[in-house]
Parts: structure tokens; C-alpha cells; sequence
């Protein structure tokens, strides 16, 4: 991963556009057909920004005909600004991406809204008792879930939405779709279970958690199952072998966990290095054999990581605001921006072009990678 740049001008600077909201980054989305990014804040505004480009980096790379040396110059002009949501609720809590353009927003008046790809609210697809706190959505099967604090419900596109079941004395925090549709996981307070959508009741599987869960991620397949601890720490499930196993001895929350495909390896936040396993020896009862040293080891923990989705790639951003990207299991890695707040949300686009991500004090970026970049 080689890139020439110009002086004092960093690969976010040079590929990257910059938005400013109004509070820290709390989810970022691409909608199903990679045309819009949404992005959500922690007091609940929500904006959109528009993934086609008027100069994007390709537009400004120039290789010498002599030395073959390539330069990406800087942009010329402001990229577009972000679309508002018109008729938007005051504090949207939950993000996910809806059918093919559109996205799915939980508020804290307890309902479930569609918001099209052009910023307007196009409908109420479910009411809850509580403030939404989890949405999730599948694709394939045109599923929706979403969850208040105590009860759980569901939604097939084209059907009434029903409650699922009520969750007793464990306050709900995550939902999470599988891949394939089948499955459904409900991280609470305390515990992780998991239940066939079709068998809900004699395929349930529970799984107590030491601490808080932080992160919710199927693998692409829906043999496996990750959540991250707020404590330090992740929850992994072999789903197939009914096994489970609490990684522990992070420094930091686990606040998110991604799956590599390319790679078959799973990722996590929380320490002082980009943490990441080969699943031909997953991480369960101690095996360390597994354990893929990936990028450079330093002093500040990891607050994100966004595999790529279809290279051996991993993004990393961290409490001190760098962002890298790096090669899994291998110490290389790529400087995307080297200071600033303390990132909250990275996430690629499903073609792997684009890398969105989020700060603390409210920035948010899309940076578009040539593909000569990665060669």
C-alpha cells in the first residue's frame, strides 16, 4: 500500500471530504445501493451526504510519464453539503439501511420511520411501547426488527409488525439481524441469546455476559456470532457446535467487532493494537493460536475497526483520532488521518471504495481510495 502525497497534506486531506454536525458521531450507514451515506449524532440529528463526487481522487491523480510517479492533487472546491431530513423526529437513537436506497430510523418517541435516500420521512413501519433503542433490517428476507428496553418486534415488509416476545428483568441494548435472515440476537443488560426466527423457542440459546454488551456482529455465513463488552472483552459463539467462549484482558470497551471474509478472521477494538484472529483457530477456551498480530503496536487503544469487504483490509481508528488502514496480519499499515477526536463510527461501502467515519466532536468523512492504492 504505496501513495505519493504532497507536503503537509495528509490521505484524508487528499481523498476525503469533511462534513460538521452538531454532536459526536454515534452510527454511520451506507444504503443498500451505495449512493448515500446517513449519519446519525448523539443528540439525535440526522444528515445524509451524497457518495457521488464532482472531483473525485481519480479526476486528480497525475502519474509522470518519465518516473511513473503518481500525485493526487487537492480539490478544488467544497464537496456538496449534506441533505437535511426534512420533518426529521427531534432525537433519532437507531440507524439501519432499508430495502434498497432507503434507511430505517428508531426514535425516542417509540417509533420506527422510513427516511428516503432524499431526506424525507415517508412512513411509520412500527410503533414501540419505549424509545427504539435497536433497529436492525435484512435485506434478503425484508425483515425488520427493532427493540425498546423490555420487548422485541417484527416486521416483513408487506405484513403487520408483531411483537416478538417480551425480555424479562434484562434491559434490552442490541439487535441484530443474521446475514441469511434466519437467526435473530438480542444483546441485554446481562446476557446474549439467539433464536431461529422460524423456531423461536426450542432453538433459543442464552449466554451470560460479565459486563455491559457494547457491538453485535454475525459473520457473513451465520456460523458465527461476536458482541463486544463494554468491560473489556468480547462474547464469541460457534453457532453450528452450540460453543461459546468471554475473551478477555482488553484495556478498552469493545465497541466494535467486525468479521473478515477475505481474511476469514475476526476483528475487535479495545486494545492497544488492532486485535484480529484467523477463525481456522478461533479465539474459544483460551487458544491464542489463532492470534494475527496486525498493524503497529502503540499507546492509545483502538475505539473502532471496519473490515474491508472484500480485501484482506482492516480500517482502525483511534482515541487520539488516527485513522489507519492495514493489511490483517501483517504490520504495514496505511496513514488515513493522524490526529484529532476520538473516532466513533468507521464503516466501508459494500464495494469497498469508500470508508466513512466519525468523531467525537462531531466530524464525519468520506474517504475514497483509488483503487491503485491497494495494489
Amino acid at each position: 500500500m504505496s501513495h505519493q502525497t504532497l507536503p503537509d497534506l495528509t490521505l484524508l486531506d487528499l481523498l476525503g471530504r469533511n462534513w460538521q454536525l452538531p454532536s459526536p458521531i454515534t452510527g454511520l450507514r451506507f444504503n443498500g445501493d451505495g449512493t448515500i451515506l446517513a449519519i446519525i449524532c448523539l443528540e439525535g440529528a440526522i444528515a445524509l451526504a451524497r457518495i457521488a463526487d464532482s472531483e473525485p481522487p481519480e479526476s486528480r491523480l497525475r502519474v509522470s510519464i518519465d518516473v511513473g510517479q503518481a500525485t493526487i492533487h487537492p480539490r478544488r472546491d467544497k464537496p456538496a453539503p449534506l441533505i437535511t431530513t426534512a420533518g426529521a423526529p427531534h432525537r433519532a437513537a437507531a440507524l439501519a439501511s432499508y430495502m434498497g436506497s432507503d434507511f430505517l430510523l428508531g426514535t425516542e418517541e417509540g417509533d420506527v420511520i422510513r427516511l428516503t435516500h432524499a431526506g424525507a420521512i415517508a412512513e411509520t413501519i412500527m410503533k414501540t411501547t419505549n424509545p427504539v433503542v435497536s433497529v436492525d433490517h435484512c435485506m434478503r428476507t425484508g425483515m425488520t426488527a427493532a427493540v425498546d428496553r423490555d420487548h422485541v418486534y417484527l416486521k416483513r415488509i408487506g405484513a403487520d409488525a408483531l411483537k416478538h416476545r417480551n425480555v424479562e428483568n434484562s434491559r434490552l441494548k442490541i439487535v441484530s439481524l443474521s446475514k441469511e435472515g434466519n437467526w435473530i440476537a438480542l444483546a441485554a443488560a446481562d446476557r446474549l441469546s439467539m433464536s431461529r426466527l422460524d423456531d423461536p423457542v426450542t432453538s433459543r440459546r442464552e449466554f451470560f455476559l460479565p459486563s455491559v454488551p457494547a457491538s453485535v456482529q454475525w459473520s457473513d455465513d451465520d456460523s458465527w456470532l461476536a458482541c463486544g463488552l463494554q468491560s473489556g472483552g468480547f462474547c464469541l459463539v460457534d453457532v453450528a457446535e452450540d460453543r461459546s467462549s468471554i475473551v478477555t484482558d482488553f484495556p478498552g470497551p469493545v465497541s466494535t467487532v467486525a468479521w473478515s471474509t477475505s481474511a476469514n478472521a475476526l476483528v475487535a477494538s479495545g486494545a492497544f493494537r488492532i486485535a484480529a484472529w484467523s477463525m481456522a483457530s478461533p479465539p474459544l477456551d483460551g487458544n491464542t493460536s489463532g492470534a494475527l498480530a496486525t498493524g503497529r503496536a502503540g499507546f492509545v487503544v483502538v475505539e473502532a475497526v471496519a473490515a474491508h469487504p472484500t480485501n484482506n483490509l482492516v480500517a482502525a481508528g483511534y482515541a487520539n483520532g488516527q485513522i489507519v488502514v492495514s493489511r490483517i496480519g501483517a504490520p504495514d499499515q496505511l496513514l488515513v488521518r493522524p490526529s484529532g477526536a476520538a473516532v466513533t463510527a468507521l464503516t466501508w461501502s459494500a464495494d469497498g471504495k469508500h470508508l466513512a467515519a466519525g468523531d467525537a466532536d462531531g466530524n464525519a468523512a468520506i474517504v475514497t481510495f483509488p483503487v491503485q492504492l491497494f495494489k
